[in-house]
């Protein structure tokens, strides 16, 4: 069964905002999703799209060597096999 609850619209700044109980157990700063549908209105947490930094983890893993940066040497190319000189242009 679910719970039915009360919620007061207020102004905040240009726009308007919905008050909502906490009962809810919604988290401060939590995205929702918010849909109309002929005049009625469902919202629920918002997709997770989040993307996880692992640039400090190799500290993490002290064994681990990164790996050596000769395969990045800066060789001549080949520009003529594009239809360009030497400079690139």
């Amino acid at each position: 069964m679910s719970e039915e609850y009360k919620a007061k619209i207020f102004k905040s700044g240009n726009s308007l905002a919905l008050r909502l109980p906490k009962a809810l157990g919604l988290k401060e700063g939590a995205e929702m999703t918010l849909r109309e549908d002929h005049g009625r209105f469902t919202f629920e947490p918002a997709q997770n799209d989040r993307k996880i930094d692992v640039s400090k983890f190799a500290g993490k893993v002290p064994w681990l060597e990164p790996l050596p940066r000769e395969d990045f040497d800066d060789s001549p190319r080949d520009w003529h096999l594009l239809g360009r000189d030497a400079s690139g242009a």
